[in-house]
């Protein structure tokens, strides 16, 4: 199931049958769980099965089935992000970009399971590592986004590639590590 947004304010209420709801009046996506902070701009579509929570999403931008967006995280207007996808928490995506399927972004550069005591990890023993993708960036299917970098503007990386280091603006990387193909031609 798909649902169409139309509301810049994304709240959530109780319809009173304690299925959530956003504040148009429709309801949620079927299994889907999108917590009261998500911020929603006007006409996001929304695919079954996504977890958002404390997170911004643009106006008409397009969430796929399976799709986690995790707090403190930035979706720009007109982002299509495509099914399996996992967005973490100090990601920014400006607009207009397109996100291929089961993409994975990461935002710890030396991640552990339990700190120095040995006890499990909490958010005061690490610190989140931001990653930006610029305007009009293309990242294919598979693709594994280390954290710390930037994608520019108008930036295309190839499906399957583990992206570790900063990759200009309009040019093609692809690869792992991801390496520059070639420049895109001015339009």
């Amino acid at each position: 199931m798909m649902l169409a947004v139309e509301t810049a304010t994304g709240k959530l209420s109780e319809n009173g049958t304690g299925a959530p709801e956003l504040s148009q009046g429709r309801s949620t996506p079927d299994f889907s769980r999108i917590a009261a902070d998500v911020k929603l701009g006007a006409n996001v579509a929304l695919h079954g099965f996504v977890n958002l929570y404390g997170c911004s999403i643009g106006h008409d931008s397009r969430i796929g089935a399976f799709v986690e967006i995790q707090k403190n995280a930035e979706i720009g207007a007109n982002v299509k992000i495509s099914s399996h996808t996992f967005i973490c928490e100090g990601v920014r995506i400006e607009d207009e970009v397109f996100i291929g399927h089961n993409v994975s972004f990461i935002n710890d550069k030396f991640p552990r399971a339990t700190n120095a005591n040995g006890e499990l990890q909490s958010d005061t023993d690490w610190q989140v590592t931001r990653t930006l993708v610029s305007r009009g960036a293309s990242i294919g299917t598979g693709c594994t986004i280390l954290c710390g970098i930037t994608i520019g503007e108008f930036a295309t990386v190839g499906a399957g590639s583990v992206v570790t280091r900063d990759v200009p603006s309009k040019t093609i990387v692809a690869g792992n590590p991801a390496r520059i193909l070639r420049r895109l031609e001015e339009k």
